[in-house]
């Protein structure tokens, strides 16, 4: 499968496309290009390293922000099992920027809630780039409350720039949906862990992370508006969103060290994008973990968790 390499990837995509030509090459005629295709295969491994170990908060928002990257869907087939959707808000109608239903992780039954941004430009529309609108968030609640009644675990993932600004969302009560959604989270008596597995953008990311484990992939990015956003409140120029990310304290890094995040889940080389097979096993490694860890505390215990967690931020 072709890569679609970011801007501060390009010497590393030279590489890389060196290696795949020297590899045609080989095959098409009897020229032994082996250890020239390896030293440069050894060479594009070691820059890819290099530049991953010393990403900027804005490349990481790249990267969180890949196409490629795994999707709700993605992760539904490479984690849960028996899934079973469950659609609507009984109020309006079915948002399919969220995606809902009950599963089982390893044999474990959860209820699996999170965005879906889509994979190509048909499914992108469909799922409105994972921009919530009310009533995405009251499905989100009414799935809560269903798996609060029946003391099963929930299991949010987040990956959304924001909930949807349009003027129809505003009219449907946008903000009262995400508030309302937010409290949910904060009143569930079953366990409830959160996983930023792309971008956490704003109030539409936290209305399903209130939880008592809120996870995130390395390269993730978790925030209260946009690097974009930010710097044209700030500097009146979207031009400088590198400046903002880095303000900002964006990464699973920094939200470790803040008490925003409890994990942070480690993805392969190059980012989720390159191994999505390896990336979903490491999540559902942890959130087998997490569920089991949570599987500990009553009712009363998870509540209060929570309650601590969340008034000690800041």
């Amino acid at each position: 499968m072709a890569i679609t390499y970011l801007d501060f990837e390009k010497p590393i995509a030279e590489l890389e496309t060196r290696v795949a030509e020297l590899k045609a090459t080989a095959d098409a005629g009897s020229i032994d290009l082996g250890p020239e295709v390896a030293r440069l295969e050894a060479k594009a491994s070691k820059l890819l390293r290099e530049t991953y170990s010393r990403l900027t908060p804005w490349q990481k928002a790249q990267v969180a922000r890949h196409p490629e990257r795994p999707h709700f869907n993605d992760y539904l087939a490479g984690m849960v099992d028996e899934f079973v959707p469950l659609a609507g808000d009984r109020a309006f109608a079915d948002d399919p920027a969220i995606i809902g239903g009950l599963g089982r992780i390893d044999g474990r039954r959860v209820m699996v809630i999170g965005h879906e941004k889509g994979e190509d430009t048909a499914s992108r529309l469909r799922h409105n780039f994972g921009m919530a609108k009310p009533e995405g968030y009251r499905k989100s609640i009414r799935l809560m409350r269903l798996a609060d009644r029946f003391g099963i675990p929930v299991v949010t993932l987040v990956d959304t720039s924001g909930a949807f600004p349009g003027v129809e969302a505003e009219e449907r009560g946008q903000a009262e949906a995400i508030a309302r959604s937010t409290e949910q989270c904060l009143a569930l008596k079953v366990p409830l862990v959160a996983v930023i597995v792309g971008e956490g953008g704003s109030g539409g990311a936290v209305a399903i992370a209130a939880a008592n484990r809120v996870l995130m992939f390395e390269n993730a990015i978790y925030s209260v508006i946009s690097p974009e956003g930010c710097a044209s409140i700030l500097w009146r120029t979207a031009d400088r969103a590198g400046d903002a990310a880095e303000a900002m304290k964006v990464t699973a890094n920094d939200l470790k060290s803040l008490g925003v995040i409890d994990r942070i889940v480690p993805e392969p080389l190059g980012g989720a994008h390159r191994d999505p097979t390896a990336a979903i096993a490491e999540l559902k490694s942890a959130l087998i973990e997490e569920l089991d860890g949570c599987g500990r505390f009553g009712p009363e215990e998870l509540l209060a968790q929570r309650r601590a967690k969340f008034l000690a931020i800041g």
